[in-house]
């Protein structure tokens, strides 16, 4: 029974974790997420059957925390991906503007010939 209220702890710490977020702390957050992570990961492998009908309730309501808890992660993971897509976009209209002709390749005043 301790195996499992352990689990259910940590999965309650993580959504707790995850309801909290900002853009401000969001490393804060992922370093927090991770520890949790493998904590759980750590007291999953120490379960072990039979279980009694108390650990199967609990074990039910991990499950469906679990769901939770990774739809919150994948709303962080877009959050994560649309900023470092925002960021590249801003690098590459920064760079465009200090040096605008760095693209541009013409060859005005000369003349090809084509022939041989």
């Amino acid at each position: 029974m301790h195996d499992v209220q352990l689990v259910y702890q940590l999965t309650m710490q993580m959504i707790r974790v995850l309801d909290n977020l900002n853009k401000t702390q969001r490393q804060d957050v992922i370093e927090q997420i991770t520890y949790l992570i493998e904590k759980r990961e750590q007291a999953l492998q120490k379960l072990s059957p039979p279980y009694s009908k108390q650990e199967i309730e609990i074990g039910q309501k991990i499950i469906l925390m679990n769901k939770t808890i990774e739809i919150e992660m994948n709303r962080l993971f877009l959050e994560l991906k649309q900023d470092m897509k925002q960021m590249k976009q801003q690098r590459k209209s920064t760079q465009s503007y200090v040096n605008p002709y760095r693209a541009v390749q013409t060859v005005d005043g000369m003349f090809m010939d084509r022939k041989k």
